[in-house]
This record gives structure tokens, C-alpha cells and sequence, in this order.
């Protein structure tokens, strides 16, 4: 009982500091697109997926992932496991836990640089974009 209240709560911690942070316009020339919060969202998810289904592909033709103990054996052949991998090489979290193997250790960099380099190309994006109106209320 106690572990699922402590859960709760940490819930609802996160959500209040997730609408804090969305919502608080404590410096005058922030600026937050959610349009482009979600389009960010929407496409990491979508190539996290969209990996792991190339990883659960490339299974078809041997071993792609590995445990990373000193048997060296095989992953879970199902889908969960190579989504689970996609997601932590998109996020750049890398657990280490599972090893890629063969091409897919091809995949799974190109997978990561795009993790890092998307949220980058999108604070960037919205950093210009705050720049522009900030310069047009100046005039």
C-alpha cells in the first residue's frame, strides 16, 4: 500500500513540475512552442519505434542484440526488448545492459546521433525563433 501512495505522489510531483515548467513565464523573452515541442516529441517516438522495428527485422537474420555479461548471450527475441534498446540509444542513456551486434551496431549509432542531434536542431530552432520576435517588439 505504502509503495503505491509513494508512487502516486511522485506522479503527481512530476506532473506539477512538468506544468510548472510549461506554464511559468518567469523570463520576459522565453519563448515555448508547444507545436514544436510535440513535432519533437512525435518524431522521436516515431523513430524509436520505427528502429526497433529494423532491429526486431534484422533478428530475422541472427543475433543483433547481445547481454552485456560474460556469457555474451543472445536477448530476448521479442519486440519489447529491441524497443526498450531503441529507446534508451534514442535517448542517448545507453545502459549497457544490451549489446548490439553485426549491422546493427551500424543502426544503432546513426539512432543516436539523431537522439542527440533532433532536441539540439529543435532548441535551436526555438532559440532563432525567440530571437525574431524579440528583435520585432523592439522596433
Amino acid at each position: 500500500m505504502i509503495p503505491a501512495i509513494l508512487m502516486a505522489i511522485t506522479m503527481l510531483f512530476i506532473l506539477v513540475n512538468l506544468y510548472y515548467f510549461f506554464t511559468n513565464k518567469t523570463f520576459k523573452k522565453s519563448y515555448f512552442s508547444s507545436a514544436l515541442f510535440y513535432k519533437l516529441f512525435y518524431t522521436m517516438l516515431g523513430l524509436t519505434i520505427g528502429f526497433a522495428v529494423l532491429y526486431y527485422a534484422l533478428s530475422s537474420y541472427g543475433t543483433v542484440l547481445v547481454i552485456n555479461d560474460p556469457t555474451g548471450e543472445p536477448a530476448d527475441h521479442n519486440f519489447l526488448e529491441y524497443l526498450y534498446f531503441s529507446g534508451v540509444t534514442m535517448l542517448s542513456v545507453g545502459y549497457g545492459d544490451l549489446v548490439p551486434v553485426g549491422s546493427a551496431r551500424l543502426f544503432s549509432l546513426l539512432q543516436a546521433s539523431l537522439g542527440v542531434l533532433l532536441p539540439t536542431a529543435c532548441f535551436m530552432k526555438a532559440l532563432t525563433s525567440s530571437g525574431e520576435k524579440g528583435s520585432g517588439s523592439n522596433s
